[in-house]
């Protein structure tokens, strides 16, 4: 009798753990191009790959940006931001803040270099 093995998030990721990751060493702009046309895509630069070479990709649901941070970059943007380190979702809140605040002065820089 074969014991039938119960799917979970686990399994399904070592399915995918058989997977071999290629990297490309690719001259000029080509990795930048690449970057470029995904992130206008809506894509990760893997999954623009995967459509120019015509393999299977999906488009993300919930595109997110993410960041990685140890604890000493707590401690750095604590200092920054006045907060405490542990007060890691207060960080993040200010974080966002920040990049919001990006988007609107890069829109406004674009915009007004386009008027005459």
């Amino acid at each position: 009798m074969q014991k039938k093995i119960e799917k979970t998030p686990w399994t399904t990721s070592a399915k995918n753990l058989r997977a071999i990751q290629i990297a490309f060493d690719l001259g000029g702009n080509i990795p930048d191009f690449i970057r470029a046309v995904a992130a206008n895509n809506g894509l990760s630069p893997s999954d623009q790959i995967r459509k120019i070479v015509n393999l299977p990709y999906r488009k993300p649901k919930r595109p997110r940006l993410t960041l990685s941070l140890k604890e000493s970059d707590y401690l750095h943007l604590a200092k920054r931001y006045s907060v405490p380190a542990s007060a890691k979702e207060v960080i993040r809140e200010k974080i966002r803040e920040e990049l919001e605040t990006f988007y609107q002065q890069e829109i406004e820089k674009r915009q007004g270099s386009y008027d005459v």
